[in-house]
C-alpha cells in the first residue's frame, strides 16, 4: 500500500471514540449522526492523507488503488459494526439470521481509484430476515450519509449461484467477491458453492460470452486504440481490456491474484512484467483524472491530458509538449495491452474451440503454407521455434505469408518475434531477400494496411526502420488529427489500397482514374510511409522527413530516381493541399507558381495521389466535396499549364474564356443588358468565378438601385457548401460586415470572393458551411437571409452580438496554436497575399476583417482552411490607392494590429 494502514484509517481507535460518544447519547438518529461525523472526519482524513501522498508519488497507482481500498474496508466494516452491534443487536441470533458482507467488482479485486463506486453483496443463508433487513438498511444510511456512491444486492446463497447462471454480469462479479466482514463461513461456504455448481465446466460458455462483451465495449469506444480522446477504463487497450484477462484465468484456473496467469501458463514472466507495467500506468492516469475532476472520470479528454500529464510529472521536451509525450506512452502501453489480450484470447479460443468452427475452416479454400511454417487452428505458426529464429528472415517472411495465404498469425508465433526483435539487425536490413520481402508485403498482395498493422504493434516496423520507431504511437495535440502518427500513415497506405483494387471509384475519382493508367507504385507506397516520419521534432517535420527519406529509400531497395522523387514527394507532400486550400487557384500565378514546383505531369500524378490519401487519413469527415473540387480544379489547371506550356496560363486568356462562357449562360438576354455586363467587371472577376455564379450576379446587378441589398442564397452540394451572394453598392468594411453576418448565425466560411464593379458596386460571394461542415439545409435559408439583411441595415451589430458565441470550447482550450502572420508580395501579380495561421474560433474572421477595414486595406478574396482548432485565413488585399503593401513599415504596423485584434479576441473567448 500506499501508506501503513492505521494511517490511513485505525478502525480499532475509531470504534473506541464512537462507542464513548454513543454512550452518552440515548436517542437513536442522533446517535447515527455521532457516528456518521466521526466517520466522515475519518474518511475525509484518510483521503487527504492519500491524495497527499499520491502526489508525492504520482506513478505508484496500485498501491495507491489498494490503499484506497483499504480505506473503504474500514469505513464499511465500521458500518456493518455499528449497524449490528449498536443499533440492531440481537444478543442470541437463529442460524437463518447469519449475514455476511462482501466486496465484488473492482472493489472485490481490491482496486478502487479515489472515487469508484462500493460495490457490496450482504449475505444470508436463506431468505432475508427481518433483522438482517434492520442491519443492511441502516448500514446502507450510514455509508450513504458519508457520500459513497454504493451498489448494493441482498441475495442468499441459492440466489446467488442461480442469478449467476442466468446473468454473465452477476457471474463475474461474484467471481471477484471477497470477504469484508460478518460471517466468515458464509462467505466460504458460497465460495465453495459457486465453484462446484457455477465455475466449473462452464470455462468455454464463460470465455464465449467475455469476448463477446469485449467486442460490443470496443465497438461503443470507437473501434480504435488509437482514438485521441480514449476511455482508460472502457477503450481498447484499455483498463477494462486487462481485468478481463484475469477473470478469465481466474475462472479457469482459480488464481488469486493477476501474478497466478503465468503458472497457469497463460502469460509468460516477460509478458506477466509487461501487464503489471501498463496496468499500473493506466491506474495511474485514471486515478490522477478523479482527483482532477473530483469525481468519477474515466475519459481522458484533451483538456484533461495536459493536467494528467503534469501530475505525473512530464515535461516538455525535444520541441514536444509534455502532453504528447504523455499520451505517446500512453498509446504504447495500449498497444501492448491490445497485444497480450490477442496473444491471451486467441490461445484460449484455440483450446476452448467450438468443434464445428474448425469444422467450417477446414471447408475455406486457403492456399498452403510454404517450408516451415504450419496451420494450427486456422492460424500460420512457426514448425520449429528454433529452426524459425536461426533465418532472421523469417521475421519479415512470416507477414509475407500471412498475406498470401489469408491466414492469421498464431499467438506462438506472435510471441516469437515480439521476444526477438533484436535479430533484426543491420546485416538483415541491407539483405536484397529482406527488402524485397518487405517491398512486396507493401506492392503484391493488395492489402499491406493488415500486415503493416500487426508489425508496428508487434515492434517488428520500427525494428526493421529505426526512423519509424519514434512515430510509433506519438499523439498530435490537436483536434485535426484522428489518429496517432503511426496509425495515420497506416490508414493513408489502406486508402491507397482500397483505391487501387477499385473501392472508392465514386468518392476519388480522379485519383482512381490517375491510378488506373499507371504511376510507379514502388515510390507512391514508399512516400506514403515516409511523408510524416518527420513529426514530433523541432524542425519542420517535411524537410526532416526528406532527409530522412534520403537514406531510407535506397534501404529499402529503390533505385536513384525513384529515391529522388520519393524525397521529393515527402518534402512537399503539403504543397498541393496548401495551394488548394490557402491560395487563390483561380489567380494564373498561383498555377504558374505551383506548376513550376512540380515540373512535370508524372510527379503531379504522384502527389495529387498522395495528397489525397493524406487528407483522407486524417481520420472520418476530414475528406469532403469542397476539398476533392478544389484538389481536381488545381490538377486540371495545373495538367493543361505543364501540357500546353506556362504562357497558356494568363489573365486574357481566361477573360476571353468566361465572357464567351456567360454569354452562353445569358442568351435570352437582349444585346444591350449583355453588353452593360460584360463591359462592368474588371479582369480579376472573369477568372475568379465560375460561370454559374457570374450568371446569378448578372441578374443580381439588373436594375439594381444604389440603396437596395441583393442576396441570392443557394446549397451547393457539389462543394459541401452554401453558396452566398451578395450585390450592393459598394462602401468601405463591406467584406467585414458581411463575415460579421454570417459568424452571427454560425456559418463557417470556407471560401470568399468580392469584386468592385467599374460603375461602383460589389460583388461579394461566400462560401459556408453549417457548425456540421455541411450546406445549410434550404429551410434555414430564409433565417440567414433575415440576420444578414438586419447586419447590413445596421439593425444589429456584430461585436456585441458576436460576443456569447464567440467562445472556446473547453476541451480545446490546451491547444496552443502560435499566431504566424506572413506578407507575400510574390504570390499574385497584383494584390498582397496575408496568411494569418491561429487558433479558429467563431468571431476570429470579422475580427480579421474590421481590423483590415479600419486600415483602409482592401480585401479582394479569402480562402479559410480549417484544421480543427487551427485556421488559416488568407487574404488577397490592396491598399487604399489600389497598390501592394511593398513597405516594410506598413507591413510591421498592420501585423501588429492584426495580433492585437487575435489577442484581445482570444481573451473574450476565455472569458
Amino acid at each position: 500500500m500506499l501508506l501503513p494502514g492505521v494511517e490511513i484509517i485505525d478502525p480499532r481507535a475509531l470504534l473506541a471514540a464512537i462507542h464513548a460518544d454513543l454512550a452518552r447519547e440515548p436517542d437513536a438518529r442522533a446517535a447515527r449522526a455521532i457516528a456518521v461525523r466521526h466517520l466522515a472526519e475519518a474518511k475525509a482524513a484518510g483521503n487527504a492523507t492519500l491524495a497527499a501522498a499520491f502526489a508525492a508519488r504520482p506513478l505508484e497507482a496500485r498501491a495507491l488503488t489498494r490503499a484506497q481500498s483499504h480505506l473503504t474496508d474500514g469505513l464499511v466494516s465500521l458500518a456493518f459494526e455499528l449497524a449490528r452491534n449498536h443499533f440492531h443487536p440481537a444478543p442470541n441470533p437463529t442460524a437463518s439470521e447469519r449475514l455476511t458482507v462482501l466486496a465484488v467488482g473492482g472493489y472485490g479485486r481490491a482496486e478502487m481509484a479515489p472515487h469508484s463506486d462500493v460495490d457490496l453483496l450482504f449475505l444470508t443463508p436463506w431468505k432475508i430476515t427481518g433483522w438482517a433487513e434492520s442491519v443492511i438498511e441502516t448500514m446502507l444510511y450510514i455509508l450513504w450519509d458519508l457520500k459513497l456512491k454504493v451498489g448494493h444486492s441482498s441475495r442468499a446463497l441459492r440466489d446467488c449461484v442461480r442469478l449467476g447462471r442466468e446473468d454473465i454480469t452477476i457471474r463475474t462479479a461474484l467471481l471477484e467477491s471477497r470477504y469484508l466482514t460478518g460471517d466468515s463461513a458464509l462467505a466460504k461456504e458460497l465460495d465453495e458453492m459457486l465453484w462446484a455448481e457455477l465455475f466449473r465446466n462452464s470455462g468455454p460458455e464463460f470465455i464465449e460470452a467475455k469476448l463477446a462483451e469485449r467486442a460490443d465495449r470496443h465497438k461503443r469506444q470507437g473501434g480504435q486504440r488509437y482514438v485521441l480522446e480514449p476511455n482508460v477504463k472502457e477503450g481498447k487497450g484499455g483498463l477494462r481490456d486487462l481485468q478481463t484477462l484475469y477473470w478469465i484465468g481466474k475462472y479457469l484456473h482459480r488464481v488469486p491474484e493477476p501474478a497466478g496467469l503465468v503458472g497457469a501458463g497463460l502469460l509468460t514472466q516477460e509478458e506477466f512484467a509487461t501487464f503489471s507495467r501498463a496496468e499500473n500506468f493506466l491506474w495511474a492516469v485514471r486515478c490522477h483524472l478523479h482527483y482532477i475532476c473530483k469525481r468519477a472520470m474515466d475519459q481522458l479528454t484533451f483538456d484533461l491530458q495536459v493536467d494528467v500529464a503534469a501530475r505525473m510529472g512530464y515535461t516538455d521536451s525535444g520541441g514536444r509538449r509534455a502532453v504528447e509525450v504523455f499520451m505517446q506512452d500512453y498509446f504504447r502501453h495500449a498497444t501492448r495491452v491490445g497485444e497480450l489480450t490477442r496473444v491471451f484470447l486467441t490461445q484460449l479460443e484455440a483450446r476452448h474451440a467450438k468443434p464445428e468452427a474448425n469444422l467450417i475452416g477446414m471447408f475455406r479454400r486457403k492456399k498452403q503454407v510454404r517450408a516451415g511454417f504450419k496451420v494450427v487452428q486456422g492460424r500460420i505458426d512457426a514448425e520449429n521455434p528454433k529452426k524459425f529464429l536461426s533465418d532472421k528472415l523469417n521475421l519479415l517472411r512470416v507477414f509475407e505469408e500471412g498475406l498470401r495465404t489469408g491466414y492469421l498469425l498464431h499467438p506462438n508465433v506472435m510471441r516469437l518475434i515480439a521476444a526477438n526483435l533484436h535479430l533484426i539487425d543491420d546485416e538483415m536490413r541491407d539483405a536484397p531477400e529482406a527488402r524485397r520481402i518487405f517491398l512486396d508485403l507493401l506492392l503484391k498482395h493488395g492489402n499491406p494496411e493488415r500486415s503493416l498493422r500487426r508489425m508496428n504493434e508487434l515492434g517488428v516496423l520500427g525494428a526493421f526502420i529505426p526512423e519509424f520507431e519514434p512515430i510509433v504511437a506519438m499523439m498530435q495535440f490537436n483536434v485535426y488529427h484522428h489518429y496517432t502518427v503511426d496509425e495515420h500513415i497506416i490508414q493513408c497506405i489502406s486508402t491507397l489500397a482500397q483505391i487501387e483494387r477499385g473501392e472508392l471509384v465514386e468518392e476519388l475519382p480522379l485519383s482512381s482514374s490517375i491510378l488506373k493508367a499507371g504511376i510507379n507504385r514502388r515510390v507512391i507506397y514508399v512516400a506514403l510511409l515516409l511523408h510524416d516520419i518527420g513529426k514530433g521534432r523541432p524542425e519542420d517535420h517535411s524537410i526532416l522527413g526528406a532527409q530522412i527519406a534520403r537514406r531510407v529509400a535506397p534501404q529499402l531497395g529503390l533505385d536513384p530516381e525513384e529515391c529522388e522523387t520519393v524525397e521529393w514527394l515527402v518534402r512537399y507532400h503539403l504543397l498541393m493541399s496548401d495551394m488548394a486550400q490557402k491560395r487563390d487557384i483561380s489567380d494564373p500565378r498561383t498555377l504558374r507558381d505551383f506548376a513550376k514546383a512540380v515540373k512535370t505531369r508524372k510527379r503531379l500524378d504522384l502527389l495529387t495521389v498522395l495528397t489525397v490519401c493524406d487528407i483522407r487519413g486524417v481520420g472520418p469527415g476530414t475528406w469532403n466535396n469542397w476539398k476533392a473540387m478544389l484538389i481536381r480544379q488545381l490538377y486540371r489547371d495545373t495538367t493543361l499549364a505543364l501540357e500546353g506550356g506556362l504562357e497558356s496560363v494568363n489573365r486574357e486568356r481566361r477573360e476571353s474564356e468566361a465572357k464567351r462562357h456567360l454569354r452562353e449562360a445569358l442568351k435570352d438576354w437582349d444585346a444591350k443588358d449583355l453588353r452593360t455586363e460584360l463591359g462592368r467587371h474588371y479582369a480579376p472577376y472573369w477568372q475568379g468565378l465560375m460561370t454559374e455564379t457570374q450568371a446569378t450576379f448578372a441578374r443580381l446587378l439588373r436594375d439594381l438601385p444604389e440603396n437596395e441589398i441583393r442576396i441570392d442564397l443557394h446549397p451547393d452540394p457539389a462543394r459541401d457548401a452554401t453558396r452566398a451572394c451578395f450585390a450592393l453598392a459598394d462602401h468601405p468594411g463591406i467584406f467585414s460586415r458581411l463575415a460579421g453576418a454570417l459568424a452571427l448565425v454560425g456559418a463557417n466560411v470556407v471560401d470568399a470572393r468580392t469584386y468592385t464593379s467599374k460603375d461602383g458596386y460589389a460583388t461579394a460571394v461566400f462560401w459556408v458551411q453549417d457548425s456540421e461542415g455541411k450546406p445549410y439545409e434550404v429551410s434555414r435559408l430564409p433565417r440567414l437571409r433575415n440576420m444578414i439583411d438586419k447586419t447590413l441595415k445596421g439593425e444589429v451589430m456584430p461585436r456585441q452580438a458576436l460576443a456569447d458565441r464567440d467562445k472556446v470550447k473547453k476541451r480545446e482550450r490546451e491547444f496552443r496554436f502560435p499566431t504566424h502572420i506572413t506578407f507575400d508580395n510574390e504570390g499574385s501579380e497584383i494584390y498582397t497575399i496575408i496568411e494569418v495561421d491561429t487558433r479558429d474560433r467563431p468571431g476570429l474572421l470579422y475580427d480579421l476583417t474590421r481590423t483590415l477595414a479600419a486600415n483602409n486595406i482592401y480585401i479582394a478574396s479569402a480562402m479559410i482552411a480549417t484544421y480543427g482548432a487551427q485556421v488559416v485565413d488568407t487574404f488577397y488585399v490592396k491598399d487604399m490607392f489600389g497598390l501592394k503593401l511593398h513597405t516594410k513599415p506598413k507591413q510591421e504596423a498592420l501585423e501588429r494590429k492584426l495580433r492585437q485584434a487575435i489577442v484581445e479576441g482570444a481573451e473574450r473567448a476565455q472569458a
